[in-house]
Order: structure tokens, then sequence, then C-alpha cells
């Protein structure tokens, strides 16, 4: 589970616990490297 955030015109993405993981540009540049993090991570 994450969750993703609009912050000043771009987008934070966090993990179940509130951990900030990365940002991005837009929603769909968060959700391709969201993809790319949770295939590394297993």
């Amino acid at each position: 589970m994450y969750s993703m955030r609009h912050v000043y015109g771009h987008i934070q993405v966090y993990d179940r616990s509130g951990n900030f993981l990365f940002s991005a540009d837009n929603e769909r540049e968060a959700r391709e490297e969201l993809k790319e993090y949770a295939e590394s991570a297993s």
C-alpha cells in the first residue's frame, strides 16, 4: 500500500507507514516509478 500526495505542483509517494519514498513530476511518472520501486523491492 502506497499513498500519493500532491505537493506544490509535484507528487510525493509514501509507504504504508508514512515514510517518504520519492517524488515525481506528475502522477503518471509516480506510478511508473512506483512500479519499478515495487519490482526492485521484491
